[in-house]
């Protein structure tokens, strides 16, 4: 048997579990990807004498034979580069094809092992060019699993072995033991993601998807409203995620996928859809990854997921990057593996999910990403304070100015009074003096008059009231007075 004598430990942290031969990587695969891989090629590398486990990375088989060589050497560059940024190059590779049949179709697991037989030697060609042996390479199909490494029919027969029944071997409970955990099938991690298949649901939010582009996408390409629009994502984004916070737990993953859809309506998920097709907002919304933000922004990213249908399909790439982004943040490196796949299927130049996928097939640590985004928060947090800190200093600048101008303009006012004068005010017309109803009662002079008979001069000083005027006796009217 070739290769199958050497031993492969599934962790390098204790406990330890050793893998001997085909039969121990086979039961161990759902354990190293944390789901059964469906339509999956799944590659493993290996390093050191005794085959530590390192980065692994998967994709879904490609349906044309043709693409199968492009996609063999694109796999082996980025397992083997990748661990080499990471830290030592592999040792050795696991290869693992895994498909089953198609139940409508007359194909047994043999058909499908003997299917995908090029596909395997492509791989271990390329991986080879690399300098880099393939130490296996199998086939899981049917609940049953073949090597193309091994040409003993006697250990290795064309029918192949029977998989141990899920949970049942010592490598299942040793795995179980050392924490590690199966979440399902692929296709169940899938449907969690995937557009609503309900028809008239998914074609009231198309119809709705397609009246809010019609509305945002103006705004969105103004260089003044996407800021605007994109505090207005934020904004509503916040909201749902403390709206499904406060919703009760539900029993199962269905059940609770189910409520979180109804608490979304179709507009709000319509907004968030395109406002975060803008990078700048993208990037905003991956800040809620750690803490109570991370569990209620991952069922949201993952609800919106399901929204995207029909033709806007494609727009699944932004809630996707960042349930992915989530997951892998909060140590859930299987469901973030399965989220940033589908990302790159929705749309392969999202260079967002590439990284993210990249870093996370290759193992690294999440924690450098997240202390870039708490930095980016803080500063923008910063500038904040320093704006809104400018503009309380504005207002009490032009405060202080308006009431150095009251002042000025009350002194203004009280010297053109001056002291015991009564002037009008420039603002209000000078009120009249009401006219005696008598001209008997009081008489009146004119100011031009001469005060005498005897021509005294307009600037001669009349005697004050209630005294005698001098002058002989009898001239003014006969009495002497």
């Amino acid at each position: 048997m070739n290769k199958h004598r050497d031993s492969h430990e599934l962790s390098d942290d204790d406990p330890q579990i050793t893998l001997r031969d085909p039969a121990d990587l086979a039961d161990a695969l759902p354990y190293l990807m944390g789901f059964h891989p469906t339509d999956s090629v799944v590659m493993v590398a290996l390093h050191g004498r005794r085959g530590r486990f390192g980065g692994r990375l998967r994709l879904g088989i490609p349906r044309s034979p043709a693409e199968w060589p492009h996609v063999a050497e694109q796999l082996a560059e980025c397992l083997v580069t990748g661990s080499e940024r990471r830290g030592p190059r592999p040792d050795g590779i696991l290869v693992f094809l895994c498909q089953d049949p198609d139940p409508v179709s007359d194909m047994t697991g043999s058909h499908i092992m003997e299917r995908l037989r090029p596909l395997a030697q492509q791989l271990r060609t390329a991986c080879g060019a690399l300098d880099v042996p393939v130490l296996e390479a199998l086939c899981i199909s049917d609940g049953r699993y073949w090597s193309y490494c091994c040409p003993d029919a006697r250990c290795c027969p064309p029918r192949g072995r029977t998989l141990a029944l899920p949970g049942t071997s010592a490598l299942a409970a040793a795995a179980t033991y050392a924490g590690l955990q199966v979440r399902g099938t692929l296709r169940e991690l899938e449907a969690r993601l995937t557009p609503w298949e309900r028809p008239a649901a998914a074609a009231e939010q198309e119809r709705v998807l397609a009246a809010t582009e019609e509305r945002l996408v103006p705004r969105i390409l103004d260089e003044q409203e996407r800021a605007r629009v994109g505090r207005e994502t934020l904004d509503l984004a916040g909201l749902l995620m403390r709206r499904l916070s406060g919703a009760p737990p539900a029993a199962g993953r269905r059940d609770g996928d189910a409520l979180d859809d109804g608490l979304i309506a179709h507009d709000e998920a319509a907004a968030l859809v395109l406002g975060l097709q803008d990078r700048t907002t993208r990037d905003r919304a991956a800040e809620w990854m750690e803490g109570p933000d991370a569990a209620p922004a991952l069922r949201l990213w993952r609800a919106l997921s399901r929204r995207c249908v029909g033709r806007y399909a494609e727009h699944a790439a932004a809630p996707l990057s960042l349930a992915g982004w989530v997951a892998w943040s909060t140590g859930d490196e299987p469901a973030a593996r399965v989220a940033l796949g589908l990302a790159l299927r929705a749309d392969p130049g999202c260079q967002f999910a590439l990284l993210l996928h990249q870093a996370c097939n290759e193992g690294l640590n999440p924690e450098a990403l997240r202390k870039c985004l708490r930095e980016e928060r803080a500063e923008r947090e910063r500038a904040q304070e320093e704006e809104q800190g400018e503009r309380e200093e504005q207002g009490e600048r032009e405060e202080q100015g308006d009431r150095e101008q009251g002042e000025r303009e009350q002194g203004v006012e009280s010297a053109r009074r001056g002291p015991g004068r009564l002037v009008a005010s420039p603002h209000r017309p000078k009120s009249r003096r009401k006219a005696p109803a008598s001209r008997k009662e009081t008489p009146t002079r004119t100011p031009n008059r001469p005060a005498g008979p005897d021509g005294g001069t307009p600037g001669a000083r009349t005697a004050p009231r209630g005294t005698r005027r001098a002058g002989k006796a009898g001239e003014r009217d006969g009495t002497g007075r």
